[in-house]
């Protein structure tokens, strides 16, 4: 299988969102969970479509043309400064880390390229599982950066992870803007299971300042086989997909006209 490479790039996914991965792949992905979270990681499916290996965590940085006079501090920062300008450039109010990969697989890195594109004056947006808990003298880079970090959560996470990202989340509301990411089902409240997770799932809407997002299962997904939860076709973008809403009016459209735009309006 392909190798992610290490160079960081800007991309437009197909929802006009521009994303600035500073770690592909994710350790989600793994012998217990070998199709991600869910058993239906987008990022993983991705991944597999275009033949690359989501389980080779790689660092993502910008290209020098002198690694030793970088040191020095006199360096040739002409992939930075392209990147900056493109960044400058966007029709979007804000740029956003961790699409292909969770930024906190390595933090340092992550919050240490925050720091040079905050250069181009735009809100930046890093959605994450906190499969690695950010570590304390981070917090206090954050507070001085214009970033907003999604929590992804869902009631289809067990009881532990549930309670451990909504601690960290917590924690952040000290430090920057902290967005509560639910991944939400229509959950089928007939089965023992899903009538569980229908309660746990309401208990997650009760915090503040939160963000709605529709879970898109596979056919054959469990959830789906145990008839846990509830499933439709529905328009999504320029197709129709199959989806779980909780929510009627949960926006799933292009990204330029959300109402949420991951959390910077809050």
């Amino acid at each position: 299988m392909k190798k992610y490479k290490n160079i960081i790039t800007l991309s437009k996914n197909s929802r006009g969102c521009y994303i600035l991965d500073t770690i592909k792949g994710c350790s989600g992905c793994n012998n217990v969970r070998p199709l991600g979270c869910y058993d239906n990681c987008y990022a993983k499916n991705i991944a597999d479509r275009y033949g690359f290996d989501f389980t080779n965590i790689t660092k993502r940085n910008f290209t020098y043309d002198n690694e030793q006079i970088y040191i020095l501090d006199f360096y040739d920062n002409k992939h930075e400064n392209l990147i900056l300008q493109n960044i400058k450039n966007i029709n979007m109010p804000f740029i956003r880390i961790g699409e292909m990969g969770d930024p906190s697989e390595n933090w340092e890195h992550t919050i240490n390229v925050c720091k040079i594109i905050s250069k181009a004056n735009k809100p930046i947006v890093i959605i994450t599982k906190h499969l690695k808990s950010i570590p304390q003298k981070i917090l206090s880079i954050i507070d001085k950066l214009n970033i907003c970090i999604n929590t992804s959560i869902s009631a289809l996470d067990n009881d532990n992870e549930i309670k451990y990202r909504l601690k960290q989340y917590d924690v952040l509301k000290h430090h920057c803007k902290s967005i509560l990411r639910i991944v939400s089902c229509d959950f089928n409240k007939h089965n023992t299971e899903g009538h569980k997770r229908a309660k746990t799932q309401d208990e997650l809407f009760k915090n503040d300042f939160i963000i709605d997002t529709i879970f898109r299962p596979r056919l054959n997904n469990k959830l789906v086989l145990n008839n846990i939860i509830k499933i439709r076709k529905i328009k999504f973008l320029k197709s129709t997909i199959i989806a779980s809403v909780f929510n009627e009016n949960t926006y799933f459209g292009f990204c330029d006209n959300c109402p949420d735009m991951c959390g910077i309006r809050y």
